[in-house]
């Protein structure tokens, strides 16, 4: 952590980068400029009838003293009250209009930047943590929001009281104007002295928050773990720490956003003072009335507030400043993977998967698929076996078009992937893997997450087809109940047989199993894979598997180390070959030596 006590390197930005962000944030009130407008009049009427409010004090106090004009008085009082009145209701309608411009504003941009997430390749989650990516969803959103609502119509409204009061004590009094004219720089000198630091600040300060979402959320989602390990009390002193060095940022920020309102505050109360002083003695010179002298002491109470809270919002908009650059740094990542211009959605498919001389890296000049040369007929089950670290995931995440090969071109049904659309070709294929996510709402609805205009007869029967309706219909709620979250009230036979139902429900020519029943007891396993027997009739199959005896009726089994095919064939035609495969066999099935012999 940087040392709270000297400004942190981003804290010298230039006025023209915060004007570049506000830009961002105010264009994305485009839509509702017309309720913004109404908005920001009535505040704006608002502040001229607080203009003439002073006015009206100098003529009562002048009628009082003076005059001795109760009639006056009388009026003088009741125009007051009415003004008084028309300030309120402006300020109650220029108000909410601001506050829901402002949500609704808020609402847009969220759902701009999770669907632009959405777009993004998976390269793009793996190289970030899910914490953070909240954080900006949520912290950074709110951000901009007190930008967008309540600091707007202060700009305004400070801004109006400001110019106005200035002016009316110029026609007041030019002499006495110059004390608030002498301290007006040196505010404006501290402003954009202070705002400096205090943008950088407000970056860190969203930058911690996301990094204690991200601990937070990484260890309870690992619960489990964490408590299988008695690591607790780990994960409470690393959040603690996380907090600890949120608080000393947060704290800098306060020390220095302080400091510049005190040095405000001191300024213009010495400025306060000035002007009692000299017009006292303009008063007993007679040159100025006691009513003049409260107009223009109330004028310069409206500059201090005004100068004082603008001094504020600049400090609010440089946090939304930094803010808003997190977020438009998130907006502006162009996914890495994308439809081409003239891409056209995949017909009804076959199922015939071609790899052509295909070669894959995650990092450039470490290749995890090397020249893979490959053709699935439809309706074929292949299984890929091989080390950990051989590239059997990495093969079948292509498929779906997660990643794009660097060399060579996978094809299905003879379409280019990259020249069909990504939806109409996932909608077409199904996965089971041996971690299930399970989302936490009904059984019915995780069900239906394969096909979500699927009838109730439809996903019962998916589930009777998954051997899963048996103890689905003897939970208390049936197809109803709630699974908890990641499906943690289910066993994991359990949440494997609800996966399978959705790719049943799903209905897709192309199937992905990847290691679903490792991880299982034997009766479990057992229905497991009678479930995928049947998923799998007349589809074409990719297995991923470590065990063997999961793939031996596979059509074809697929040898890859280092990321290469290195072997193909059917299990008993593989156990007879030297290689790998007969390794792995005789290492798993400890088969006789004589007996891979022949």
């Amino acid at each position: 952590m940087p040392d709270p006590s000297s400004p942190p390197e981003n804290s010298s930005v230039r006025p023209e980068q915060l004007w570049s962000s506000l830009r961002r944030i105010f264009r994305l009130a485009r839509p509702y400029r017309y309720r913004l407008a109404a908005a920001l009049v009535l505040t704006a009427v608002g502040s001229m009838v607080a203009l003439v409010v002073p006015l009206g004090l100098r003529e009562l106090v002048d009628a009082v003293f003076q005059e001795a004009n109760r009639s006056l008085l009388n009026r003088l009082s009741g125009a007051l009250i009415l003004l008084f009145v028309v300030r309120a209701a402006a300020a109650f309608a220029g108000s909410y209009l601001l506050g829901w411009t402002g949500e609704r504003v808020v609402a847009d941009l969220r759902k701009r930047v999770y669907g632009h997430l959405h777009r993004q390749s998976l390269r793009f989650f793996a190289d970030r943590r899910t914490g953070d990516l909240t954080s900006r969803l949520t912290n950074d959103v709110g951000a901009v929001r007190s930008a967008v609502t309540q600091a707007l119509s202060d700009l305004l409204t400070q801004s109006l009281s400001l110019l106005g009061s200035v002016a009316l004590m110029m026609v007041l009094n030019w002499r006495l104007s110059l004390i608030i004219f002498v301290v007006v720089p040196l505010v404006t000198g501290l402003a954009v002295y202070f705002g400096r630091k205090i943008r950088g600040l407000a970056r860190d300060v969203q930058d911690r928050l996301a990094d204690t979402t991200a601990v937070a959320e990484e260890a309870l989602a690992a619960i489990r773990v964490v408590k299988a390990f008695a690591r607790s009390g780990y994960e409470v002193t690393r959040y603690n720490d996380a907090i600890d060095e949120l608080f000393e940022t947060s704290r800098y920020r306060v020390l220095v956003s302080s400091l510049f309102s005190a040095s405000v505050a001191l300024l213009f109360f010495m400025a306060l003072v000035g002007i009692f002083w000299y017009g006292g003695r303009e008063v007993l010179a007679g040159r100025l009335t006691v009513g003049d002298l409260v107009a223009f002491t109330f004028y310069a109470f409206n500059i201090a507030r005004s100068v004082g809270g603008m001094s504020r919002l600049y400090t609010t908009f440089n946090s939304a400043a930094g803010a808003t650059e997190r977020l438009f740094e998130l907006l502006d990542t162009t996914p890495d993977l994308q439809d081409a211009p003239d891409a056209t959605p995949l017909p009804r498919l076959e199922g015939r998967v071609c790899f052509d001389h295909v070669t894959f890296a995650y990092e450039e000049g470490r290749p995890v698929l090397r020249d893979v040369d490959l053709e699935v007929a439809a309706g074929e089950t292949v299984a890929l076996v091989g080390p950990s670290g051989a590239g059997k995931s990495t093969l079948v995440d292509l498929i779906p078009r997660f990643y794009d090969p660097q060399e060579g071109r996978i094809t299905v049904d003879g379409h280019d992937l990259r020249t069909v659309t990504r939806p109409s070709l996932r909608e077409q294929i199904a996965a089971v893997s041996q971690e299930v996510h399970l989302f936490n709402t009904t059984i019915r609805a995780n069900i239906r997450y394969g096909r979500l205009d699927a009838p109730d007869d439809a996903v019962e029967a998916a589930a009777r087809a998954a051997n899963a309706h048996d103890f689905i219909a003897a939970l208390p709620d049936g197809y109803d109940a709630e699974v908890g979250e990641r499906g943690v009230k289910l066993s994991g036979g359990q949440r494997q047989r609800i996966a399978v139902a959705r790719a049943l429900l799903r209905d897709a020519r192309l199937l992905l199993l990847d290691e679903a029943t490792s991880s299982l007891d034997s009766a479990s396993e057992a229905l497991v894979q009678e479930a995928l027997d049947r998923l799998m009739e007349g589809r074409t199959t990719f297995i991923i598997a470590h065990r063997l005896s999961t793939v031996q009726g596979a059509d074809r089994i697929l040898v890859l180390d280092e990321g290469r095919i290195v072997q193909t064939g059917t299990h008993e035609a593989l156990v007879q070959r030297e290689g790998l495969y007969r390794d792995l066999a005789s290492y798993q099935f400890r088969v006789p030596e004589e007996a891979v012999e022949g």
